[in-house]
């Protein structure tokens, strides 16, 4: 895995621990109704009530009220009824009724709550699936697949001009040069699916910092722009920084005549001791 798949996966991670968490902080308020009663309470005063723990307050005594003489009531049959009542208070008591979620709708807090839960995610399933679709194999078509180049006969023509010089095919779908094996493979690539039909492909990338390496005609080989990097018509290594030969990939005839690149699988092989072809054969390109 290269550094910038790590990084990716790194980014991944930290997106998907802040979406948990805000997922978390989101639920946690949605769920409390009721407002905490110590909030607003300094750090002294809890310390104070915790003190307290396990003591035992007595109430503080208050005097019952002294019971009013009841009114009596004196009939006198020359006069009219003449009633004397005792003073009545009124006391108004206020009743809180808690009301179902059903009955009392979606509060603001709990619609923004379920809003930001709702993002977070959303960006948290489109960041899976971009995380998915980018490690996720290709099985068909691309890079990262088995890419038909075309047929054997017409690739291997076209990567030698009538001078008989070496060019190589550039198949852009596969991101690999299609070249002419020599006639002897070298010792590294026995036992590898290097070569098929005379034709070997290799990876476009410089080994040493990733840079496309061009083709320079008038040395027929492979020269890195960026750092030096030199490489023959097999992509062998020559010369400056980089630590092995051009990665090639596995590549196969199939139905006959179709020179199949399989994308999928690189192969790494160190410097050659020996070169298989001559290079340079002429000024070199930087």
């Amino acid at each position: 895995m290269t550094f910038t798949n790590w990084i990716l996966v790194g980014v991944g991670f930290f997106a998907i621990l802040g979406a948990v968490g805000a997922f978390t902080i989101a639920f946690r308020r949605s769920r409390s109704d009721r407002p905490d009663p110590t909030a607003g309470v300094s750090g002294e005063t809890r310390r104070a009530d915790r003190s307290l723990e396990g003591v035992r307050v007595a109430p503080i005594a208050t005097p019952e009220p002294e019971e009013e003489p009841p009114v009596v009531v004196v009939e006198d049959p020359a006069e009219e009824h003449v009633a004397v009542a005792t003073g009545v208070t009124l006391v108004e008591t206020q009743r809180v009724v808690e009301v179902s979620t059903e009955e009392s709708g979606v509060t603001r807090r709990q619609f923004f709550n379920r809003a930001i839960v709702t993002t977070f995610g959303s960006f948290l399933a489109l960041m899976g699936l971009n995380s998915l679709a980018f490690f996720w194999p290709k099985l068909t078509g691309g890079f990262g697949s088995d890419v038909d180049a075309g047929a054997v006969e017409d690739i291997r023509a076209l990567t030698v001009n009538p001078d008989g010089s070496v060019v190589p095919v550039f198949v852009p779908e596969a991101r690999a040069y299609v070249v002419p094996a020599p006639s002897t493979l070298s010792e590294q690539f026995e036992g590898m699916s290097v070569e098929a039909g005379g034709l070997m492909a290799l990876f476009q990338r410089c080994v040493h910092l990733g840079c496309r390496v061009p083709w320079c005609a008038s040395s027929i080989g492979f020269e890195c722009p960026c750092h030096g990097s030199k490489y023959d018509s097999i992509g062998e290594y020559f010369a400056g920084p980089a630590p092995r030969n051009l990665d090639r990939f596995v590549v196969e005839i199939r139905n006959g005549d179709r020179f199949v690149i399989r994308t999928g699988t690189i192969i790494e092989t160190p410097r050659a001791p020996t070169p298989s072809v001559a290079y340079p054969q002429g000024p070199s390109c930087i």
